[in-house]
């Protein structure tokens, strides 16, 4: 085949597996509702299980539902009638992906299940099946086509089912009102937890380490402190030990310009009052944000009475992965 064949058909793949996600919208009713209510009301986890590829469909479910604070976890069907059903307790919801719905490997732990009380939501291409008629919440994820050209593959099917998945995992965290916060501690170790979870006290300059002189210093002292502590920034504080300005780098810069000798003048003549200031208890994250509104490189962090605990500039903020 040629490459602009090859490509015709990677569209059409595309095309048919999109109008495949939106025909669930389309069809979409109180079934869906239903299974959430389920799910949201177990006590316990839920447990999803799938044959083939509506199993590895199954396991990616799964994988979501856990990391948006429904606790799940995929049981192979096969397995689970040789040992691994003891991983289902009374208190769970068991979710059957099936796109036939008559799958023997989940239709021979059904009566298990029902025994145990077990609530079933099931997600197949046929609501007469015999899944979907035991199911106390049946959601149709059934397509008109694969998009593979013998209509045999799974395709649009296993996306289909992969697209409802999803929409079951953000309409549960919404109601159980998950945060962001709540994301990233099921992700301490990626990016994303150190975005969300580091506060401003784990990543600022603290004690002696801090630039600071007092206003009664004179310019060529600020300098030095700068130099010294390497932040390229000194505060200023005044006879309460409280922040009243800050010298920078650019600062410097604008100094020189205007011909000031850097030996006589005193650091409160050229500092800049007022400066932005965050606390140790704001996340990182957001003091990111605050610095780059405002397009500044560092910032003072101060208590409640506005005296300095800490300091930070762009480079640590990098250096922790919060930038």
């Amino acid at each position: 085949m040629t490459q602009p064949s090859l490509q015709q058909l990677g569209r059409a793949v595309i095309q048919l597996e999109a109008e495949a996600v939106g025909a669930l919208a389309d069809r979409l009713d109180a079934d869906f509702g239903r299974a959430c209510e389920i799910m949201l009301a177990t006590p316990g986890r839920v447990i999803v299980v799938g044959m083939g590829k509506s199993g590895h469909i199954g396991g990616k479910i799964a994988a979501t539902l856990a990391s948006t604070g429904t606790p799940a976890f995929f049981v192979h069907p096969g397995e689970a009638s040789h040992g691994d059903l003891g991983m289902i307790t009374m208190t769970d919801v068991v979710l059957a992906i099936s796109n036939s719905g008559e799958t023997a490997e989940i239709l021979t732990i059904l009566p298990l299940i029902k025994r145990m009380g077990v609530k079933l939501v099931a997600l197949t291409g046929n609501p007469q099946s015999t899944l979907a008629r035991q199911a106390d919440a049946h959601i149709n994820v059934g397509v008109t086509q694969e998009a593979c050209p013998l209509n045999l593959a799974p395709t649009a099917s296993t996306t289909a089912a992969l697209a409802m998945g999803d929409a079951l995992a953000v309409a549960l965290f919404q109601s159980r009102g998950f945060t962001e916060e709540d994301f990233a501690r099921s992700h301490p170790g990626g990016m994303l937890g150190r975005r969300l979870l580091m506060y401003v006290s784990d990543i600022m300059h603290s004690g002696a380490k801090i630039p600071l002189v007092s206003e009664d210093a004179s310019l060529r002292e600020a300098l030095l402190e700068m130099t010294s502590k390497g932040l390229g920034m000194t505060g200023v504080t005044d006879g309460g030990q409280r922040l009243c300005g800050i010298y920078t780098d650019g600062d410097l810069r604008r100094t020189l310009n205007r011909g000031d000798d850097v030996y006589t003048v005193k650091i409160r003549d050229v500092m800049t009052r007022g400066p932005k200031t965050t606390r140790p208890d704001r996340l990182a994250a957001e003091t990111v944000q605050l610095m780059r509104s405002a397009n500044i490189n560092g910032l003072f962090v101060v208590d409640d009475d506005n005296r300095v605990v800490g300091a930070l500039n762009m480079h640590d903020l990098l250096k922790a992965g919060v930038v």
